[in-house]
């Protein structure tokens, strides 16, 4: 079977090598095709700080370095061009007219920053010790409450679509040490269930993300063995992704992926070859594992 990394982060973000030396890299480990995917600019749109998003005046050289790129490695290995655009409820989200615009060939819709109800705005999978700051200031110390606020979330940003991809489901659970909510309990399941069937209207696979595998941050996939089945029988395909910020990590835990989409009842992942017409229409091809 073929695969790829399509959910790669370089310096122009958070990640740690160039362009050409990730294509350099996917190219000499055998990989079947690249793809970038830049957390896209939060600055003008929501006036929040970030120092990981791309910044909105490095957006162009972003689209036209990658493009340069697609051509110098043409012949060798495909080279995509994407985005990984976060959802704030009222403020941006990968259905935005906008993304439509750049000339993208794909864009993962992955949620990361929680507005609760009282306190500041904060990401869910940032330091410890912030996700609990948040917690306690935004949802009055309740992680059940954090827990189901990151669900809707994600299940507001699949009900608007214009992604290709779903990234990192349950990234939520990077800082759960089992204190903050069950991730077996009943309303884990169901809220990852809604997800599921709201995923399966949208056309969009599913990652299976080893990057927290990559990053010593989790011990499983996201999503886990658990949640990815529920997927399944929903039947949204899955995509096997690295989440590389690091070159020697494009390819990292593919093998533990192809474990859990077996043990989760998939028979075949999906293989990414193009676009019909710009994000939200993605062209996949079944693989079998």
């Amino acid at each position: 079977m073929r695969f790829s990394s399509l959910h790669t982060h370089s310096v122009f973000c958070d990640g740690t090598d160039s362009i050409e030396t990730l294509c350099k890299t996917a190219w000499e480990k055998g990989l079947s095709a690249v793809g970038f995917s830049s957390h896209a600019p939060i600055g003008r749109k929501t006036g929040f700080k970030s120092a990981w998003h791309l910044r909105d005046e490095r957006l162009q050289a972003y689209l036209d370095e990658v493009r340069s790129a697609r051509r110098r490695w043409e012949g060798k290995i495909p080279v995509y061009l994407g985005l990984e655009v976060d959802y704030i409820a009222g403020l941006m989200g990968p259905a935005d007219r906008d993304y439509r615009e750049m000339g993208l060939d794909y864009l993962i819709g992955s949620v990361h920053y929680l507005v609760p109800p009282r306190g500041a705005p904060f990401t869910v999978d940032g330091p410890r010790e912030e996700i609990l700051a948040g917690i306690r200031e935004g949802f009055n110390g309740d992680g059940g409450e954090y827990m189901n606020a990151y669900w809707d979330a994600l299940i507001g940003m699949t009900a608007g679509g214009g992604f290709d991809i779903l990234g990192h489901v349950d990234v939520v659970k990077k800082n759960n040490r089992g204190d903050l909510f069950p991730e077996d309990g009943e309303t884990w399941l169901r809220r990852g269930g809604e997800a599921a069937r709201a995923a399966a209207r949208t056309g969009a696979a599913v990652e299976v993300n080893t990057g927290g595998l990559n990053r010593k941050s989790t011990g499983e996939t996201y999503p886990s063995g658990a949640l990815l089945r529920l997927f399944g029988e929903a039947g949204v395909p899955a995509v096997v992704t690295s989440d590389a910020h690091r070159a020697e990590d494009l390819d990292g835990h593919y093998g533990a992926a192809r474990r859990v989409l077996l043990d989760s009842g998939y028979a075949e992942t999906v293989f990414f070859e193009g676009t019909k017409n710009g994000p939200g229409t993605a062209v996949w091809r079944a693989e079998k594992l």
